[in-house]
């Protein structure tokens, strides 16, 4: 039996999607070029009008300098002058013509550009680091069989970086490289190799981003300003099951928060993170080092979860940094030691089960969940390696086996896990807490093969040695990765702590609703001791 060729319209639609984006490309290209010439040629034509503006706006300024300069005995001599000077020239033939010429010409000399002109190209120390950055962009970009090479040692450096900015120090703040279309750009490691070549020739010390056009051959290198570290913890504003992570650049986000920063109240681009029944990434694993702010993230999630829900912290540091969360309103545990970790997600594991058994009791029966079920649980682990230590030398149980329930049904039963862990103990922490946190935080100083193992993808921007506290990367499932800086959210219990952020987090704090542990007082010690309780016999009941 024959076959039927294709339709024509399947056979060439590849085609003309390919000419109708071409040309719209093309009309976008058009259209930005005569609007272009329009400014151009506007200001052109209104350059003389606003020069003899700004030459009247100076001229009247400097005639109320030399008022206010002028003597209060002085001041009715001078009016008569100048009252003099106009009527002499009404009374002048072509008097009135003549004064509005000669003031339009003074308007005109004072209001030229004094400014110096800048300069059309850049300057001789601009010019020696750009031909350096072109000579060793030459035996990576440059091939023995390329008839017309576009990087040759002592080339043409002006076709290869076409856009180029400085700033006030001289170095390269921006940068647009062309590159011929047979360098292996899809290759991590060829772009690390030029990446790391532009960082230590531009300058070290600062984070450049790095945009690779594959289909134009273009490289665009952008200098970023540092994120703002003096942002404190506050309420945000967010909706339910939206937490804050930290803020990210302006082009990586397109959505703002009103922060309070100083005494000023300003919108700054956040790193949201969306926990619920509708998440795809329901959990939240950070790795960082000692001193890095893993645990000042974990405050400051445990304060935004306090808004809507309950949370249970278990800390295998010892430290002592979650003091200022024991007994307060929503805060069901902070569990220091290796007994009382293991029976709080014990009770967690249970807990999540209860709430899926009632659920889908709920649901088969056509009901809504119950009231008991909507209210988020949060379980926040700092350091749970150390217990897993300590459970394994006194052969108990490990408590990272507890979270594989949560773990996996925690965004049905409304339960959240935030898993915080040392670069040393990344080995240690368990197949379920690797598998089901897809959101990931790395924070202080880290190495590209780090970033790339915790994150799943090696950042756009080059890290770091010297990071504030709270500095480091974030990623949510599969999206981009994003600069981030964690809101100040210290210990307030701690001494280094400034009064500001202090009195931010205390402000923060819910009520205390379970008083603290305290030794009894000197007065009750000699008291009567309570009798003991008598135990009740069993008694077996008779079957009949």
């Amino acid at each position: 039996m024959a076959r039927r060729p294709l339709p024509r319209i399947l056979s060439t639609g590849s085609a003309q999607i390919a000419r109708s984006r071409e040309l719209a490309r093309t009309q976008l290209a058009r259209s930005r070029e005569l609007a272009r010439t329009a400014s151009d040629s506007a200001s052109d034509v209104l350059h003389p009008l606003i020069t003899i503006t700004r030459g009247l706006r100076r001229l009247a300024s400097a005639g109320r300098r030399k008022w206010a300069d002028t003597p209060k005995d002085r001041r009715g001599s001078l009016l008569f002058m100048v009252a003099s000077v106009i009527l002499v020239v009404a009374l002048v033939p072509y008097g009135p013509l003549l004064a509005v010429i000669t003031l339009m010409a003074a308007a005109a000399w004072q209001g030229r550009d004094r400014g110096p002109s800048a300069p059309e190209g850049p300057d001789a120390s601009q010019t020696e680091r750009l031909r350096s950055l072109y000579e060793a962009l030459v035996p990576y970009f440059s091939a023995a069989e390329d008839p017309a090479p576009l990087y040759a040692h002592g080339g043409e450096w002006e076709k290869a970086f076409p856009e180029y900015e400085f700033d006030g120090t001289g170095r390269v703040s921006s940068l647009l490289i062309r590159y011929p279309a047979y360098f292996t750009d899809g290759e991590a490691q060829s772009r690390a190799r030029i990446e790391h070549l532009l960082t230590a020739k531009s300058g070290r010390g600062r984070e450049y981003h790095f945009l690779w056009d594959e289909e134009g051959n273009e490289l665009t290198v952008t200098v970023l300003a540092p994120l703002p570290t003096d942002i404190a913890a506050q309420r945000f504003v967010t909706a339910p099951g939206e937490t804050v992570l930290g803020f990210t650049d302006d082009s990586q986000v397109q959505r703002t928060l009103p922060v309070i920063h100083g005494e000023e109240q300003r919108d700054v681009p956040p790193v949201v993170w969306r926990t619920g029944i509708r998440s795809t990434e329901p959990h939240l694993l950070v790795m960082g080092q000692p001193g890095s702010g893993t645990s000042t993230l974990l405050r400051s999630i445990a304060l935004q979860a306090l808004q809507y829900g309950d949370v249970v912290i278990v800390e295998g540091g010892g430290t002592g940094e979650y003091a200022c969360l024991i007994g307060r309103d929503g805060v069901l545990a902070v569990e220091c030691g290796p007994a009382g970790a293991l029976a709080s997600l014990e009770w967690a594991a249970t807990e999540t089960e209860r709430r899926l058994i009632a659920v889908n009791r709920a649901r088969q029966a056509g009901n809504p969940p119950p009231d008991d079920t909507k209210r988020p649980l949060w379980l926040l682990l700092d350091r749970p390696t150390a217990f897993s230590h300590l459970a394994a030398a006194d052969h108990r149980k490990d408590p990272q086996a507890l979270l594989q329930v949560p773990l996996r049904h925690g965004r049905a039963a409304g339960v959240t896990v935030v898993v915080a862990e040392q670069w040393d103990g990344l080995d240690a922490l368990s197949d379920a807490v690797r598998q089901h946190t897809r959101a990931r935080v790395v924070l202080g100083p880290a190495t590209a093969e780090q970033l790339a193992a915790v994150l799943g993808a090696p950042p756009h921007t080059t890290p770091v040695a010297d990071v504030p506290p709270g500095r480091g990367y974030a990623r949510l499932g599969t999206g981009p990765v994003h600069r981030l800086q964690v809101p100040a959210t210290p210990d307030p219990y701690d001494d280094a702590t400034s009064d500001a952020h202090r009195q931010a987090v205390l402000e923060l704090l819910p009520e205390r609703t379970t008083p603290m542990e305290a030794e009894p007082p000197a007065r009750l010690e000699k008291a009567e001791p309570e009798p003991e309780p008598v135990p009740a016999k069993a008694v077996v009941a008779e079957t009949t």
